[in-house]
This record gives structure tokens, sequence and C-alpha cells, in this order.
């Protein structure tokens, strides 16, 4: 490709045009395919041309940037070794020799794009060891280069290090000094360039968790320090941004070493920045209180745990002692609201309200005094900035302080609040619903059922059908009250029962009206669902009339499928056929054997839905959930629907493109299998084929394999002696699963997933146990002991286990136990770490009662065993 034409081709990437656009796309990805040296070799020859335009240039950057790296890992690594393995030496050498040379280039969009590819390339080389000089060049660079030298080289810096990838991560810090003297160097407020000293501002951000050895020595420590206190107060609001930025980081990463810093600078520096003019530059100042409040909590919290006190992080209760001069000033910010602020915009007024709430955590009951003080004095003012600061304020500290202490508090406070719902400001209205949301969350013991109830439900109705604005926040507020004063299940009545009929009837009229929102119909479908699942035995005749609205208005949704002309359409409709089975679902669950007479009108609409919604959709999810519900409910007699539901169930279980889908089905086999028992075997080599295809497929992902486990020992637990059929193959996973380990140094992730694959192992084990035990067949099991205590034994080893694997393990033990009572297992049963594993289970008074209670089973069947005298097992 001559320069003239890829000029043409780079050009025609940037054009608005998309037909343009695309071709030209489609031709860098062929030239890439035909000739990749070559291809990069242009490239690079185009991103250093100085008479080219600064555009085609920086088009050109992307373009090679772009044949480095890619969002998806496999097309990402496919990437690396195309550059590693099919580019020669010369041609390496040549793209990176003119893109360092293009960092010197005095036109701005050249040396970025330079930076972003240097960028990428680094990414494959340094963690390889290769590309040595890189760094050293960089550093030289902002030492002795021109400004634009200096201002590209450190972006390039600050790019490299603000990458995710674990291995160039760990090799960083091997270059931390380099890193380091050329960022300080730049960030230096001598440094007369302001765009210089903001590069390197912002590459220290990006570079800090690298320098952990540096911050080690108080020498350097005290001069990255000053450097970044003094940029605090630059001329350019940007480079205070930059440096906020930095102490944040460095708060969050190097606590233990901020005494003196805190008591020297950071105090005053900090809380001058709050005070800015440039919001920006006050929020940042405000997260870092943020910082410290969350680092504080994180110490106590841990420090709580430790066995010893040599095992305790240091703790300088850095919000305390500030916080007379801090909350002062966040409760001022908290009046600095912009009502036409999106929901989800973060401005000044919401930063203060966040750190006001986590200093409540921090500081518990010394925040209230100062917090109430500004409420007495705000709430009723003039200004709706003042009165809205002031509820507030409230409501941000409602998590922290002693409940006790609260107590009165907010009792006092609760009818002042509930007036204030008629405020005429609805921004006060939308922060009081969310203020007594975080009552009805916090302190819900302060909530008076007698005086309290009434009026607080009725003002948090009248909100949800006023405004769209502030129906969130009173759904929010209404689902804690049901959940909070749910009382026992089976009791007749609530203190929610009197407010139970006109709850739901305000809910449907709410979610039927043409104009509502579709999120404020999906937020009122969930109050709907909760208060479903929170009633009283008394509501359930309501509740059995609810479903027959759910139903009709679920019918009604399936020939709105044909309706569909838009993306904004679809998504509509989707969300309310999965709010309405959610619903249903719920009604299902709270009416159980009784909502038997439905069933055959809810399968029919569910499998109506099924029918007509189109790929890639969320819906199936939830009328999975719905179906199973009504499985769990009907028991056997849902197997009159199996015939007409199992392709739809089938079809999902092969569905490894939409993995949500598929563990939704996994689940449902279960569910299914547990309900029907023997009634499901005929349907068992489909689910046993899909559930081993789904086992072994890359495409999903290895969290899948507990579940399918799991759903083994379901399916043995129900067809019994028939499983015999499927024994030798699952064994044999069980056995190969039961060898996947982590190592000390494994990522953390993987402890995780060992722990729950043992889970699934031992609880497909029991099922398969149980099944041979009560079908007289196991004789067949007795190769497979060996290998099941094996596991036990690595359980018994291994500190990294959860409750719930001990009580599927202690479950294993009893069951071979039970299974086996001449006395066949005695020579295993009498091993010190079986009687010490269970003894510890046991004896773990944290652990649920049926937990400790199967321990104890386990313990009376090992006993038994031990009293048998045969022994057939070598």
């Amino acid at each position: 490709m001559a320069s003239s034409e890829i000029n043409q081709v780079l050009a025609n990437s940037l054009s608005p045009d998309a037909n343009l656009r695309q071709a030209a796309e489609h031709q860098l990805t062929q030239a890439a395919e035909n000739n990749f040296p070559l291809y990069l070799a242009t490239l690079v020859q185009e991103l250093a041309n100085e008479s080219a335009q600064g555009s085609i240039r920086a088009a050109a950057g992307l373009a090679l940037k772009n044949a480095f790296t890619a969002r998806d890992f496999v097309r990402h690594q496919e990437l690396q070794a195309k550059w590693l393995q099919g580019t020669d030496t010369e041609t390496k050498t040549q793209v990176k020799n003119l893109t360092l040379q293009t960092l010197s280039s005095s036109n701005s969009q050249a040396g970025h794009a330079a930076a972003q590819v240097i960028s990428s390339i680094a990414a494959i080389e340094l963690p390889r060891n290769e590309w040595p000089e890189l760094m050293g060049i960089l550093v030289k660079n902002v030492s002795d280069g021109a400004e634009h030298q200096k201002q590209s080289s450190l972006t390039t810096i600050g790019y490299i290090c603000e990458s995710q990838d674990p291995e160039l991560r760990a090799s960083l810090i091997t270059q931390s000094n380099a890193i380091l003297t050329a960022v300080v160097q730049g960030a230096r407020k001598e440094e007369a360039n302001v765009e210089v000293r903001l590069a390197a501002i912002t590459a220290l951000g990006d570079s800090l968790e690298f320098v952990g050895n540096n911050f080690k020595h108080e020498g350097e420590r005290n001069y990255i320090m000053q450097v970044v206190c003094e940029a605090t107060q630059a001329d350019d609001s940007r480079i205070q941004q930059g440096a906020f930025g930095c102490l944040n980081r460095i708060m969050a990463l190097y606590y233990d070493n901020m005494r003196f810093y805190m008591e020297k600078a950071l105090f005053g520096l900090t809380i001058l920045g709050m005070k800015s003019d440039d919001e920006d530059v006050a929020k940042l100042a405000v997260e870092f209180w943020s910082t410290v409040c969350e680092e504080e909590i994180g110490i106590e919290d841990d420090n709580a745990q430790v066995e010893s006190s040599d095992q305790m992080r240091p703790f300088y209760n850095f919000a305390r002692v500030a916080a007379n001069e801090v909350v002062p000033v966040l409760l001022l910010l908290l009046t600095k609201q912009d009502e036409d602020a999106t929901d989800d915009e973060y401005n000044l007024s919401r930063a203060a309200y966040q750190c006001l709430s986590l200093y409540a955590q921090a500081v518990g009951s010394a925040i209230i005094q100062p917090v109430l003080q500004f409420v007495e004095a705000n709430l009723r003012n003039e200004d709706w900035h003042n009165r809205d600061a002031a509820v507030s304020a409230f409501g941000a500290i409602m998590d922290g302080p002693d409940e006790k202490t609260l107590d009165p508090i907010v009792k006092q406070a609760l009818p002042i609040l509930i007036g204030m719902m008629e405020d005429n400001s609805l921004q006060v209205k939308d922060s009081t619903a969310y203020a007594l949301g975080r009552i009805t969350e916090s302190i819900s013991d302060a909530i008076d059922p007698a005086t309290h109830l009434d009026p607080l439900v009725r003002s948090l109705f009248n909100g949800l059908m006023s405004s769209s604005k502030i129906a969130s926040s009173c759904c929010w507020a209404l689902m804690n009250l049901a959940e909070r004063f749910s009382g026992d299940l089976d009791a007749p009545q609530n203190a929610m029962t009197p407010h139970f009929n006109t709850s739901v009837t305000n809910l449907l009229a709410l979610t039927a009206r043409p104009d509502c929102d579709s999120y404020v119909r999906t937020a009122a479908y969930e109050v709907l669902n909760v208060f479903v699942q929170n009633s009283a035995t008394e509501s359930l005749r309501p509740v059995a009339s609810l479903s027959d609205v759910i139903l009709e208005r679920l019918q009604n949704t399936v020939p709105m499928q044909s309706q569909v002309v838009s993306v904004e359409d679809k998504i509509m409709l989707e969300e309310m056929q999965s709010s309405l089975c959610t619903v249903l679902q719920a009604t299902i669950q709270r009416l159980d054997k009784e909502i038997i007479p439905q069933g055959d009108r809810i399968m029919e609409t569910l499998l109506g839905i099924l029918r007509s919604v189109g790929g890639k959709s969320t819906v199936p999810d939830a009328v999975f959930a719905a179906i199973s519900a009504l499985a769990n409910a009907m028991e056997e007699d849902f197997n009159k629907y199996m015939g007409a539901f199992t392709p739809y169930l089938y079809d999902a279980l092969a569905n490894q493109e939409e993995p949500a889908l598929c563990a939704m089905a996994i689940g449902l086999v279960s569910d299914l299998t547990r309900s029907l028992g023997e009634l499901s075997q005929p349907y068992c080599d489909n689910f046993m084929n899909h559930l081993l295809n789904n086992l072994k497929s890359p495409a999903l992902s290895n969290q899948f394999k507990p579940a399918i486990l799991q759903c083994f020992g379901d399916i043995a637990g129900a067809i019994g002696g028939h499983f015999e059929a499927y024994l030798a193959v699952i064994a044999q996973v069980l056995q190969q699963a039961s060898t996947v380990t982590t190592t000390a140094d494994g990522p953390f992730e993987m402890f995780d997933y060992v722990v729950s694959l043992r889970e699934g192992i031992m609880d497909a084990w029991g099922g398969i146990i149980g099944a041979m035990k009560t079908s007289g067949k196991t004789s067949v099991l007795q190769q497979y002991i060996p290998s099941i205590f094996q596991l036990l034994n690595t359980i018994a080893g291994d500190p990294n286990r959860s409750e719930a694997l001990l009580r599927a393990s202690m479950g294993v033990i009893g069951d071979l136990a039970d299974a086996y009572p001449n006395g066949e297992l005695v020579d295993v049963f009498r091993q010190d770490w079986l009687t010490a594993l269970i003894k510890e289970t046991k004896a773990n008074r944290e652990f649920q009662p049926r937990t400790i209670e199967t321990a104890r089973w386990a313990r009376e069947q090992v006993k038994r065993q031990l009293g048998g005298s045969a022994n057939v097992m070598a």
C-alpha cells in the first residue's frame, strides 16, 4: 500500500460517512491479515511522517495500537502472538524506533498516538524482559527533551502504569526507580511548562501502586509527598485535581506512613481544597476524607479479628481527630445541590453526602451532635437547598452511630420527616424519601407500628404515585418496611397486614397507568413482589386474587410481541414480562399447594411467552424461575407439563451463548428432578448429555461446574437405582474434579472456586450414595470409596473451606457409614483426621444448627460403623 493510498484509507477511517468508514476499516483488516509486518511498517512510517496531517498520524497510531491489543481476551492473545512470533526483528525495531521518534514530534496528536502505541507494545514486551531500555529512554526524554517530548513521554509512562494486565503490573515494580525519577521530576513546582507538569502528576497517580519500595524510605517518601502537596497549590486547577487524586491514592495505599504528613500538611491542604471554587478540585478533596474513612473502617474491622496485638495495623483516628473541621465543611457543601442534575450525576453535594455517610460509620455517635445542630438550624429554612441539605444530612448518619442512641432521635424526627414528604420542593421530597429509606433499613426498631406506620406508608405511596423522580426512593423504603414488619411467616397477621390490600391496589393502579415510566413500573412491581413474599396468612386470599390479575397481564403481553417496532419497545416489553413473572413466582411460592388449581393456566401462559420471545432475551430467565416455583409447589403433578416444556429447557441447557439462561436451566433441572422424583427418569438421558457437554465446554466458565456436579446429585436422589446407568461416567468426572487444587500464591478467585467445586462434588456423592443405598446397590459404589475418602482427607487438611462444604462432607461421611452398616469401612473411620474433622465441625458454634446437627448425625453413624466387625476393604 503506497503512502498516498494508506493516507486516503486512514482519512476514510475517520469519515462521518459510515460506508466509507467501514470500507476503510475492512481494508486495514485485510492489509493486516495479508502481511502483518508490512502493515505495521507502513502504519508506523505514516505515524512518524512529519509532513502528514495530525489527524492522519493519529489514525495511523490508533490502527497500530489496535494491532497489538483487543478487549476480547482470545483476540488479544492472538494479536500478541502475531507480534511476538509473526513479526521479524527488523520490523519490530523499526516500529519501536519510529514510534519513540514520534514522541518528539511537535504535533500533539501524533505524540499522543505514539504514547498509546508504545504502551501497547510495552504491555507485551516488559513482562517478558524485552525492550529493557524503554524506561531509560523515557526518563532521558523527560530530563533532556523538548517540552512536547517531555509531555508525550510522561503520558506514555502514565498509559503503561494504568494498564490492568497483571503480568505487566508485576514487571513494573522492578522499574519503579526509573518511573519515579521521571514523574517526580516532571511534577515539581520548578517545572515551568503547565502541560508537562500535568502529564507528570497524572502519570504519578497511575504509578503509585508500583513505588511501594520507594515509599518505605523516608527520604524518598518525603520528596514525593512534598511534590504532591505543592501541586495541590498550583495555579492550574487541572494540576490541583491531579494532586488531590494522588493524595487519595496515597492514603489508600500507604495509610500506615501518613501520620507525619497529616499533622504537617494534608489536614490543612485538603480542607482548603474542599472549599475551592473549582468543583472538581473540591470533589477530589472531599474524596480524600472518604478514603480516610474507608481505610479506618477497614482497619478497625481487620484489627477486631486478629488473634494477637502484634498483628494489628496502625490506627491513627484521622477522621475523629479532624471531625470538628471536616464535618462542618461537608454540611456546607450539602447545600451546593444542582436541581437540574440527573440522578446519576456525581456532583459536589453528592460527594459530600457520600463522605458524611462514611464519616458516620468511621466515628459513630460522635457525628450526631454537629449534624443535629445543622439539621435543626436548616430544616425550616426558606431556601430549599438548606432544607434539602438538612434532611440529607440526617439520613446520611443512620448507619454508624449506636442504634440505641439514634432510636429516640429518630422517633422524634419521624413525624417531621413524614410531613416533609409534602414539601413544595420535589428535590426535598426525594431526599426525604431517601432518608426514610435509610431509617427503614438501619433503624427500623425506632418505627412504632401503632403511631408511625400508617402515616409513613401513606406518605410513601403518595410520593410514589405523584412523581417519577422520587419513585425509586419511595419504593426502597416500602420494601424495607415490608421486610422489617413481616413477622413470622405463618402468623395470621403482621404489622403490614392492615396496609396490604390498599398497597396492592395502589401498585396495580400505578403499573397499569399508560403514563407510568418504565423504570417506575419495574420498581413498583418489585415492591409488589416483596409485599407478597412477606404477607401474613390473612392476606393469602388477596394474594390469590393478585395472581389472577398478574396472569391476565402476562397473557396480554404475548400479542404485544408482534407490535414491537424499536429497540426501546423490545426493552420495555421484556422488562414488563420479567417483572410480571417475578411477581407470579412470588405468588406461587406464597400460596404453595393452593396454586395447583391454577397450574394449567399458569403453564399455558408461560409457554406462550417462551414461544413468542426471540433470542438474546432476559425473559426466559424469569419464566424459568416461575416454572421452578410451580414445580416445587405441584411436585409429581407437574409431570403433565414436561412434554410441552422440556424442548425449551433442552434448548436453554444447550445455549452456551447465553450463560445466564444456561445457568438458570441447570438450576431448574435440579428443581424439577427433586419435585418429580422417579417420574423425571424419561428425561434424564437428555439432562445428563446436556450437563456433561456443558461441563466440558470451553465456552462456559468454571463457575458453572459446581452447580452441574450438584445437579448430578439431585438427579441421583430423584431416580434412585436408575442412576447406576450413569455412575461410571459421573464417578470419573467427580474423581477428576477432586484433583483441582490451588497454590498459596494463586489468584484469590481460585480459592473460592476450589471450595465451591468441592461442595458440588460432595453434594453429588451425597445424592449418589443415597440413591444406591435406597435401591440396594451399594456394592457398585465400593470401587469409588477410596477416592471419596481421599478428597475428605484433603478437605480435612485444607484450612480453605466453607461451612457449606463441611456440612456436605458430614452428610457424605454419615451416608457412607449408614450405607455400610456392618463395619465394612471400619478401618477408614478409625483414622484420626476423620474423627477430628467431625469433632471440629460439631463444635463450631458459629455454624448454623443444621450444620452442627448433620455433624452429630455423622458422628452417630460412624460410632455404629466402628461397632461392626466385617472388613471387606483392603
